[in-house]
């Protein structure tokens, strides 16, 4: 274990200050293009809307719990039940990564504080009112951590496709349901898909 710290720390605390300065640069310059661009995005996904489409987007929003959580559960049980030390191993390297992306996503959110799109801009309407604050978007750092970690684990065409559609899809919710920002969600995976290969070291 102080072997996995000590050789992971550094590149995850430069993974933070990254992301971190990039998210400062976004908040104090919030009629910058990069802004615009967002608002822009959202807008339109908001004057898109269907009921139908709506309820989806509500359901996928909602799977990331069971993923990201259901996914190590699963292989570590079935670790056990068939005595396969390399499924245990690799449920212990997608719940640590998943874990970390989520914990690194809280702290930027209090470093950041960027206000949600609809806090922003009064002419975002969302489905439903999110607390907290909006940099980077929790759901797609986990999610795409899960998705990144398992395809590392497994590097099959069956699960990879599934886990980053899965991913892409509870990510892409966030923006259309109007709580996150387009660059909220980018900043998310990327923490995520990051946090995963920093740690692969730990899988099987």
């Amino acid at each position: 274990m102080r072997f996995i710290c000590n050789k992971y720390f550094l590149p995850v605390f430069v993974v933070i200050q990254f992301i971190t300065v990039l998210g400062c640069s976004n908040l104090c310059h919030a009629q910058n293009q990069i802004q615009q661009f967002d608002d822009r995005i959202m807008l339109d996904l908001q004057a898109n809307r269907t009921p139908a489409q709506t309820d989806v987007m509500l359901f996928l929003s909602r799977t990331y719990k069971y993923g990201d959580v259901g996914v190590p559960a699963a292989l570590l049980v079935g670790g056990i039940i068939t005595n396969d030390s390399k499924m245990r191993q690799n449920s212990l390297y997608i719940a640590s990564s998943t874990a970390i992306s989520y914990g690194v996503m809280l702290l930027l959110k209090h470093l950041v504080k960027r206000p949600r799109p609809f806090v922003q801009n009064i002419n975002i309407v969302p489905v439903y009112r999110a607390s907290s604050t909006s940099f980077p978007s929790g759901h797609a750092a986990s999610t795409f951590s899960t998705a990144m970690a398992l395809s590392n684990a497994y590097p099959k065409w069956y699960v990879i496709a599934p886990s980053f559609l899965w991913a892409g899809s509870v990510s892409y919710s966030r923006s259309y349901l109007g709580v996150h920002y387009p660059t909220d969600v980018t900043a998310g995976a990327s923490l995520g898909v990051g946090t995963a290969l920093l740690l692969q070291g730990i899988k099987h």
